[in-house]
């Protein structure tokens, strides 16, 4: 019975990471068609952190209503869910949004399983995590961070032969979204590795700040509202006309309610709920799902040509992810059967000191 109880916990568990891969993928799709008609960018950073922050309030103020107003007294609290927003929303999905404008949705997918890669080398920059190259575990993580690196670079400079799933009309209106992916695709890269960057070091800073306000719910809301600030300044600067943040009822407020609820709000909260059951490693192993719909998707509908060398960096990319994830795995389970085995032998000279 207690094995029939755990496979439906995990079925659960896995279900909902697949969901979360379904987001991700529904919210490239629509960020490509988006982009490709010409959205301002800080636009949709601002009033997609709006709708996020709408949805994690309910969440907030349910979970979290016991918080203490001296709490927001303290300016080390505002300052780490300033730099929060900046570094974790507003910077990340900036270099993101500019990237995957210069580039394509199946190439961009690529660095968001670098993420772990990256978040990896700030741990260990910042003093958090040990490489620990003398360990299987420290090896294996190693390897596959230099496997990762060297995808995204077959994947960036190997061209290799091109096909097509599906040909669209020189007329037709997504097919001028495929062939303005073309131009600065070397800027695009440069804008995609700061987001691997940014969100990394994005994780680093929600760890810090976790410390100083460890409610996660009321967190994440606050530092949506923030980003929503911070855009909007940011975007006024930028352009001040009416027209470029107007909303109308059309594929770019779409994109915005879509990417606020569902790939924010939603997928935070799954992503939160898989990890405390099954692990921080948990969630990441199911980002090659979204890879692959992205790409056979693309193809289909805006009719974006396959390169050779993008299949086979992503290849490279996945198998350089669960190297790395194998290793964390081998890593975390190491650490809790010594905190276990620290805390027995304490119960014991504790009994021992009793008797």
């Amino acid at each position: 019975m207690e094995r029939v109880k755990k496979w439906f916990a995990g079925s659960k568990v896995g279900a909902a990471m697949i969901m979360v891969q379904l987001f991700v993928t529904g919210m490239q799709l629509l960020m490509r068609a988006m982009l490709g008609e010409g959205t301002f960018i800080f636009k949709y950073i601002a009033y997609r952190s709006a709708v996020a922050a709408i949805c994690v309030a309910p969440l907030a103020f349910y979970f979290e209503r016991g918080i203490s107003p001296k709490k927001f007294k303290y300016w080390s609290v505002w300052f780490w869910l300033f730099l929060n927003a900046l570094v974790g929303i507003t910077m990340c999905m900036g270099l993101y949004a500019y990237g995957l404008r210069d580039t394509t949705a199946t190439y961009g997918t690529n660095f968001f399983n670098l993420v772990p890669i990256s978040a990896f080398l700030f741990s260990i920059l910042a003093g958090i995590e040990k490489l620990g190259l003398n360990t299987r575990a420290g090896k294996l993580k190693a390897m596959g961070a230099i496997v990762c690196v060297a995808g995204v670079l077959i994947a960036s400079l190997c061209d290799g032969k091109a096909f097509h799933i599906r040909h669209l009309s020189p007329h037709s209106r997504w097919a001028h979204h495929a062939k303005s992916s073309k131009d600065h695709w070397v800027r695009g890269n440069l804008l995609l590795t700061g987001f691997c960057l940014s969100t990394g070091a994005w994780f680093i800073v929600q760890v810090k700040l976790l410390k100083v306000f460890p409610f996660k719910y009321c967190a994440i809301m606050l530092t949506c509202v923030i980003a929503t600030i911070q855009a909007t300044v940011i975007g006024v600067c930028v352009d001040r006309s009416k027209d470029a943040w107007k909303l109308g009822w059309n594929l770019k407020l779409l994109t915005i309610v879509y990417s606020g609820a569902l790939n924010t709000a939603a997928s935070f909260c799954l992503m939160a709920w898989a990890s405390a059951i099954r692990g921080p490693t948990y969630p990441p192993i199911f980002n090659p799902l979204s890879q692959i719909l992205v790409t056979i998707l693309e193809s289909v509908i805006f009719g974006e040509e396959i390169k050779l060398g993008i299949i086979l960096g992503m290849i490279v990319i996945i198998i350089g992810l669960y190297s790395f994830l194998w290793g964390k795995n081998m890593e975390m389970k190491r650490d809790s059967l010594d905190q276990n085995i620290a805390s027995s032998s304490m119960r014991s000279e504790g009994s021992i000191t009793i008797i």
